[in-house]
């Protein structure tokens, strides 16, 4: 089969199958700010669907094989369109057919600096804290991320220059389509086990990431994982970060004066360069916004312009999000779905001097759930009170009788409440003034800040 790289030099109408994905979306706009003629169908009348819409794209809503103009030379899918989809299935017959982890490689490599991040926690946050802070040096990136920017209210942007901020993500080895100019290698951990199966399968992959990256890794000297990997890789230049002396850049004297702050000194070598102060809670966001901060001088931007714009970043959709003070009560969101995350994210929180923390967890995936068990149970002992959901089965079968009971068990005074809208009349009924309540998950947990802040309205 013809690469995607030699078609794309070629073709001017592109087709989409989902569109409306929040992988899709920035880069069927990629495509038409380089030119294309794009058309694209989604199942979802979501946001994202109309704003590429009023970029130009021609969009359907449903997805039948009409949809699919005969002049159509590319169409690119997304693997949440399920085997047996009519239109999937008329274009593979009859068009050349690329799912868009392969697109995404070939816009990484039309870039003269393209900036991959990846690492099993925090991709989000410093792929988002990289463009903003590119944006505020002037350097005007476009960027593809797994979560929502609020500074654009969007999951990527479309520049005028040749800086590219993308978040490389692991799972069934999407990355390793890419060939980044410069890899930001922030930690790797045990996750997607699922697919990778153990932890030397997942550095194995990273390693082939780090070894297709044309120029530069940035990589977290502090974390074991990491500096294994990246042994006897030669031919990049290497920088490494971390709070630990024999990095290339250290973060030190960090305090946590309490609320969204945290504040700490960039080193390189003995030399001081920067106080930063960081506007978003959690001690992780150090290495996040160290990583970011090299990335981006290490593209050209001015030292004091990123240290102002780390501390006017608020976060990304779903990573700490903050959705308010309700009656009292505190509502926040975040993604974290893996023990660590959890683990960082309730420290965080604990630190913050509310009265009481709420973690509203809903565990995602059989196999995850089985294999970090007690894990998961230990993190969630950290906040205050503990409220479990049924577990998000996703894309899994449950074959192994995993059950929400087998972790609630497991937490002292933890209470499972099946579904969401029952977790949130629950939580109106039995949070007080200056209780803190952050949901955790990657699947639709949200929803529970949604409903309670309604109730807490009412």
């Amino acid at each position: 089969m013809e690469r995607i790289d030699d078609i794309l030099k070629k073709v001017k109408n592109v087709h989409f199958i989902g569109i409306g994905g929040a992988g899709m979306c920035p880069l069927a706009e990629i495509l038409l700010s380089l030119g294309y003629r794009v058309t694209g169908s989604d199942n979802n009348d979501t946001e994202t669907f109309r704003r590429v819409e009023k970029e130009g794209a021609k969009v359907f809503l449903g997805q039948k094989k009409e949809n699919i103009s005969p002049d159509t030379q590319l169409v690119i899918y997304t693997n949440a369109v399920l085997a047996g989809n009519e239109e999937l299935e008329y274009a593979k017959a009859s068009f050349p057919c690329f799912e868009r982890a392969e697109l995404l490689g070939a816009v990484s490599r039309v870039y003269s600096n393209c900036i991959g991040v990846c690492g099993t926690h925090g991709k989000t946050t410093a792929t988002s804290m990289i463009t903003e802070a590119l944006l505020d040096s002037g350097l005007d990136p476009s960027a593809v991320i797994g979560g929502k920017l609020p500074r654009i209210d969007a999951y990527g942007r479309v520049g005028k220059s040749q800086n590219f901020v993308c978040e490389s993500c692991e799972f069934n080895n999407t990355f390793l389509h890419m060939n980044p100019d410069m890899a930001v290698v922030l930690n790797i951990d045990e996750d997607h086990l699922d697919f990778f199966g153990d932890l030397e399968h997942i550095k194995e992959s990273f390693r082939k990431f780090c070894e297709s990256t044309t120029r530069t890794i940035i990589y977290n000297g502090d974390d074991e994982n990491t500096v294994d990997m990246l042994k006897g890789i030669t031919g990049k230049k290497l920088i490494s970060f971390g709070t630990k002396p024999e990095n290339d850049y250290t973060a030190v004297n960090i305090q946590i004066p309490g609320g969204f702050r945290i504040e700490y000194d960039i080193y390189k070598g003995k030399e001081f360069l920067e106080h930063i102060t960081l506007s978003v809670p959690g001690e992780h966001n150090v290495l996040n916004s160290l990583a970011a901060y090299i990335a981006c001088i290490e593209s050209g931007a001015e030292s004091a312009k990123v240290r102002d714009s780390l501390f006017e970043f608020h976060g990304a959709g779903r990573r700490f999000e903050l959705r308010g003070t309700f009656k009292g009560i505190t509502l926040a969101d975040d993604y974290a779905h893996h023990p660590k995350e959890i683990e960082v994210t309730l420290n965080a929180a604990k630190k913050m001097n509310y009265k009481r923390v709420w973690a509203v967890h809903q565990p995602f995936t059989y196999t995850r759930t089985a294999k970090f068990l007690d894990e998961f149970a230990r993190v969630l002992t950290i906040a205050d009170k503990c409220v479990i959901s049924d577990i998000m089965g996703s894309r899994e079968v449950n074959t192994i009788g995993i059950k929400a009971s087998d972790l609630s068990s497991k937490i002292p005074g933890a209470v499972l409440i099946p579904e969401l809208e029952d977790i949130a009349k629950y939580l109106a009924e039995n949070c007080t003034d200056g209780d803190l309540v952050i949901t955790l998950g990657c699947g639709d947990v949200y929803k529970v800040s949604r409903y309670l802040e309604k109730l807490l309205n009412e």
